[in-house]
């Protein structure tokens, strides 16, 4: 997609297979979803957050700046339900992705004002969005891979 190789790649390609599998479903999220590109970011943003990888966080705020975040909401991330700075649907999202990526135990309230804003498609995307970047915050985490700090161009595309 136009950006350099990532320390992500360069880790995980000793197994090919789940490598590229991988990549297929990161580019499903990021390009081929219904949910609108700007939430998705949001989601795995804030996933990222929540398991704690540096590398994605990394990774990822830039594309939140493409999706047009300013400085300002990217470090309210994680302080949302306080932050005057998200709409009721990005709060109904992000309550949704803490509870998901927190156990998995989603209550009622939850879901239901998620259905308010969401298709059922979408939450579906949604939840693998959670799933999958979850999984990857982990593995960046247990396999010690280090953010590029080399000049590489390791964001490319658009929002």
């Amino acid at each position: 997609m136009g950006g350099a190789i990532i320390n992500l790649q360069l880790a995980t390609r000793h197994a090919p297979k789940f490598t590229r599998a991988s990549r297929a479903m990161a580019f499903t999220i990021r390009f081929e979803t219904s949910t609108p590109r700007p939430l998705i970011e949001l989601v795995i943003f804030r996933t990222a957050q929540i398991v704690g990888s540096d590398y994605e966080l990394n990774q990822h705020t830039p594309f939140m700046k493409m999706c047009h975040y300013n400085n300002e909401q990217i470090a309210e991330v994680s302080d949302w339900r306080r932050s005057k700075l998200f709409d009721d649907k990005q709060r109904a999202l992000l309550g949704y992705v803490e509870q998901m990526a927190n156990g998995g135990n989603v209550d009622d309230p939850t879901f239901a004002e998620l259905s308010h804003f969401f298709t059922p498609q979408q939450i579906v995307e949604i939840s693998y969005t959670v799933g999958t970047y979850y999984s990857t915050g982990l593995l960046t985490k247990a396999l010690k891979i280090q953010p590029e700090t080399d000049g590489r161009l390791t964001v490319a595309g658009q929002c």
